[in-house]
């Protein structure tokens, strides 16, 4: 098993196409247009797209528009050759103005800080898509959405599965619902097809619950477990699956949950990197029987499942950790069951 040794090494690791999403580009049709795309997942995202193209023989336009809060990230998409647009998303003037594209990621959202500013996370996870649909209302779109607005659940359920009924908890959750609710809406009145994308914790080694227990386990910080158990999902897998979704928008909307295929514990997975780091672990408090938890088995059967298995992007994240890869010093807050982020 190669291991990740640096960042260039992890960014061509999450942007490596594999041949079904090569063959999906061979069918699509259109330009591919990444709306957020200057976030956590955005830029790979960006890049997987690209690469898929060109390796599928299609010339495409490949576009990200953001308001790019680095420069640096911005320049790297350029000369990956994707066109990158700055544009504040929260001004529809400015949207206006970015081009149409049959082909839309949605990824657009806030999460952290959503505490302390609630009327902004509402402002951009709910007001600012019906700016974007009016925009993109011929479009196929893929939002990103959350598995926050389900209920927690027993933890030997298996997770929620997309028919199940919303309980979001938390503000930030409830907004997730607001940005699906506008979609769903404009899915309906105007038959924009849409395909709701709830994703439950991706890795990228920089950062995810996998990250965020290891690099506490190596600093012998406790380990809290009162959400003692959690779903997770390699970041070049959910880029490929929200890039190959594409083809399977609906109109009325779609749903799909996307995670890994098990429920995986806090305490294993903390007593695994002591292990691997030759250290104790400290835990805090006690499993409760509930967790947030997705079923994400209609998105294997859909695609296949995860090319990285839960065993390898473990080794990764220990790897990383140990030689003091980067961090984007965005915890999760996985353990948070009040819903404040």
């Amino acid at each position: 098993m190669r291991l990740i040794e640096n960042e260039e090494q992890l960014e061509d690791a999450l942007s490596t196409p594999t041949p079904a999403l090569c063959e999906m580009m061979r069918r699509l049709r259109g330009d591919i247009m990444v709306v957020g795309a200057g976030g956590k997942m955005g830029p790979s995202l960006v890049r997987l797209a690209k690469r898929a193209s060109d390796e599928a023989g299609v010339s495409r336009r490949v576009i990200a528009a953001s308001i790019f809060d680095s420069d640096q990230v911005r320049a790297d998409l350029v000369r990956a050759g994707v066109e990158a647009i700055s544009c504040d998303l929260l001004d529809p003037g400015q949207i206006a103005a970015i081009p149409r594209c049959e082909n839309v990621i949605y990824m657009a959202g806030r999460k952290f800080g959503s505490t302390g500013r609630p009327d902004l996370t509402w402002a951009i996870n709910v007001l600012l898509p019906s700016a974007v649909l009016r925009h993109f209302r011929d479009s196929r779109i893929v939002a990103f959405s959350s598995g926050n607005i389900y209920p927690f659940v027993p933890v030997s359920s298996g997770g929620s599965r997309e028919t199940d009924e919303v309980a979001p908890v938390g503000e930030y959750a409830q907004t997730c619902l607001g940005r699906e609710r506008v979609f769903e809406y404009y899915s309906r009145e105007f038959g924009t097809r849409v395909l709701l994308f709830r994703l439950n914790y991706a890795v990228d080694l920089r950062y995810g619950v996998l990250v965020d227990i290891a690099r506490k386990v190596y600093g012998g910080e406790p380990v809290e477990l009162q959400v003692g158990h959690f779903n997770s999902l390699w970041q070049g897998d959910a880029n490929s699956y929200a890039l190959r979704c594409l083809e399977i928008c609906e109109t009325p909307t779609r749903i799909l949950n996307v995670t890994g295929p098990e429920t995986i514990s806090v305490r294993k997975a903390a007593l695994f990197f002591a292990e691997r780091f030759g250290r104790d672990v400290l835990f805090d408090g006690e499993e409760s029987e509930t967790a947030l938890l997705s079923n994400a088995s209609a998105c294997h059967a859909l695609f296949g499942p995860p090319l990285v298995s839960i065993d390898r992007l473990q080794e990764w994240v220990a790897h990383w950790v140990r030689i003091g890869g980067t961090s984007l010093n965005k915890p999760t807050h996985f353990e948070v069951k009040n819903g404040k982020y």
